[in-house]
C-alpha cells in the first residue's frame, strides 16, 4: 500500500524565519503541497543582526518556480500583527503558523549575558 501524501490544498500558511534553514524546508513544502506561502524573513543574520529582503524573496522565487503561490514578508516577528496583515491583504485568511524564526546564541548559559538575552525576548 502507497501511503498518500497530506496535502494543503486552498490553506494559507505564513512561516517566520522563512529564509534559510528549517524555515526555507517547511514554506517549500507548503508551497508544493497546495498551500499558498506567506515566507516571512527578517534578512538577519545567525545573531540577529542587520536586514536583506534577499533571503525571503529567494524562497519565494524557488516556490513560485516549482508552480505554488507565496509572497514575501520583511517584519520582525515582533511585529506579527504586521505579518499576519500581509498574509489577509493577499489570500484573505490564515490558517496555518509555523513560527520558526529565532537566533543563534552559541554559549553555554552561564556565559551568556544580559545583552544575549535582549533580542531573544
Amino acid at each position: 500500500m502507497v501511503a498518500q501524501q497530506l496535502t494543503y490544498n486552498g490553506q494559507v500558511a505564513i512561516v517566520t524565519g522563512a529564509g534559510g534553514g528549517l524555515g526555507r524546508a517547511y514554506a517549500l513544502m507548503f508551497g508544493s503541497r497546495g498551500a499558498k506561502v506567506v515566507v516571512n524573513d527578517l534578512g538577519g543574520d545567525t545573531k540577529g543582526q542587520g536586514q536583506s529582503s534577499r533571503a525571503a524573496d529567494k524562497v519565494v522565487e524557488e516556490i513560485r518556480q516549482a508552480g505554488g503561490v507565496a509572497v514575501a514578508n520583511y517584519d520582525s516577528v515582533e511585529d506579527g500583527d504586521k505579518i499576519v496583515q500581509t498574509t489577509l491583504d493577499n489570500f484573505g485568511r490564515v490558517d496555518i503558523l509555523v513560527n520558526n524564526a529565532g537566533i543563534l546564541r552559541d554559549r553555554s548559559f552561564p556565559r551568556t549575558s544580559d545583552t544575549d538575552w535582549g533580542p531573544i525576548e
